[in-house]
């Protein structure tokens, strides 16, 4: 019969080195807004209303899926927090919003302080790239929740943007331009899938491309388009123009996401072949024998988010995001039809 805590599969000691070491990951990324450092039951950060006249808040929770078990088989996961950071971070710039702090949730089964110092230090490296604090968060040891090595990891970020600023969808109209921004791989979703395709044994071996190993490819982490969103829209309304619409590409792929952005009766027609699908997504494709309807509704195949544009102004959209590729445009949609078609 267990005694102690640290029978039980709790070990406070090391929990107490694994704390320590996020607060040293987290203390790089704070900012004077944050008041009171780390170490608080809550975290005080301080808004100034005055920069976002008319503010809204925008709030978003996220985690890494099973993505989680490629780091865990490979032993690496110093870029896990990084996924966790974009993929939150994303979900609120598609409404035009600032981000303005960060909070991560770990709950692990066997603690260990290097890999909690890995994992977070991925999350402040994350917030340190976008320009925002890790303010915050949870530890949470639960060794008959989760076995051995395994982990979850969620994250959770609040912005802001000015009421006349929002990208709500209410602009769009037919005939506008949908342009897509690359991904680096498979982001955050359809990893249960990809598993199943290019299983453990599989992760050490060459991409066809020669460009790394699988797990290389699966691991590559999901990119931020924050500074992607505030070129594009710098640029159009310099001209006069705008972003209508943005939808970030993940869970439930390009028919999940795209008519979410979109007012009803529109929906998007896409141009199949207008932009280079990676290989990962090639190798997972032809070794599981997957159909074309079955890739789009599960992964991004290569565009992790779409703007829609007034069609006048694509050119500069294009101009200020080289990497960006017209991939399809609004179109009238009857009702009960697929708001999303291929051609």
């Amino acid at each position: 019969m267990a005694r102690t805590y640290r029978e039980s599969g709790v070990d406070v000691a090391e929990a107490e080195r694994a704390v320590e070491r996020i607060a040293a990951a987290a203390a790089t990324t704070l900012t004077p807004a944050v008041l009171g450092g780390i170490g608080g039951f809550g975290a005080l950060f301080r808004f100034d209303p005055a920069l976002h006249p008319d503010p809204i808040l925008v709030s978003s929770t996220d985690g890494v899926g099973t993505k989680l078990k490629v780091a865990i088989g490979l032993g690496r996961h110093d870029t896990i927090g990084v996924d966790l950071v974009n993929a939150c971070v994303n979900d609120v710039a598609v409404s035009g919003a600032t981000p303005l702090f960060f909070l991560d949730y770990l709950a692990i089964g066997d603690l260990r302080a290097d890999v909690v110092d890995e994992i977070v230090g991925g999350v402040a490296a994350g917030c340190a790239a976008v320009g925002i604090p890790l303010v915050g968060g949870e530890t949470a040891q639960m060794p008959d929740l989760y076995r051995g090595a395994d982990y979850d990891l969620a994250g959770f970020v609040v912005g802001v943007v000015a009421r006349e600023d929002l990208i709500d969808g209410t602009r769009v109209v037919a005939g506008d331009a949908v342009i897509g921004l690359p991904s680096t791989g498979l982001h955050t979703n359809g990893y249960s899938l990809a598993r199943r395709v290019l299983p453990e044994d599989t992760w050490s071996r060459t991409m066809p491309d020669g460009a790394g190993t699988i797990g290389d490819a699966l691991l590559e982490p999901h990119r931020s388009y924050l500074d992607d969103v505030r070129a594009l829209r710098r640029a159009l309304r310099e001209g006069g123009g705008d972003i209508g619409a943005l939808a970030h590409i993940t869970g439930g792929g390009w028919e999940g996401n795209l008519p979410r952005t979109l007012p009803a009766g529109l929906g998007v027609e896409v141009d199949t072949g207008s932009w280079t699908i990676p290989p990962i997504f090639t190798l997972i494709q032809s070794r599981g024998d997957i159909a074309d309807e079955e890739m789009v509704r599960t992964f991004n195949v290569g565009i992790g988010m779409t703007a829609v544009v007034p069609v006048a102004h694509l050119a500069a959209a294009l101009a200020a995001v080289p990497e960006a590729r017209p991939v399809g445009r609004v179109v009238p949609i009857p009702e009960g039809e697929p708001r999303v078609r291929f051609a």
